[in-house]
């Protein structure tokens, strides 16, 4: 039977519809939403200070394709050192939190027994 999808302009419901109820891609998803959200944060701030990478990546002590490589979505390497380094740089401070998950985490019996 072939799954049938509602129409949506949304690439975040599309990507859930995707997953479906599959807790590994779900998890994949997830990861990949954050590395696209920091590499964002990361863009952002530095447009908003008006930098190049060059000048970004002067400040902080780095090379311009670092700066690039944290600005690619596809990039797993984040470190909070090298984002605390950009937001000093950038004279703003960094900010992380634990935040409810979207879907509940399942705990499995024997760590609820203990």
């Amino acid at each position: 039977m072939k799954a049938q999808f509602r129409m949506t302009d949304s690439a975040v419901e599309l990507l859930d519809a995707l997953a479906g109820d599959d807790p590994e891609m779900q998890r994949l998803m997830e990861e990949e939403q954050a590395n696209l959200r920091v590499a964002r944060l990361v863009y952002d701030a530095r447009e908003a200070a008006g930098l190049t990478q060059k000048e970004l990546a002067q400040r902080v002590g780095t090379t311009q394709s670092v700066i690039a490589r944290l600005e690619d979505a596809d990039y797993r390497g984040h470190s909070l050192t090298m984002l605390q380094r950009i937001a000093k740089a950038l004279d703003l401070q960094l900010s992380v939190q634990f935040v409810p998950a979207r879907r509940p985490v399942r705990r499995r019996k024997a760590a609820l027994a203990t």
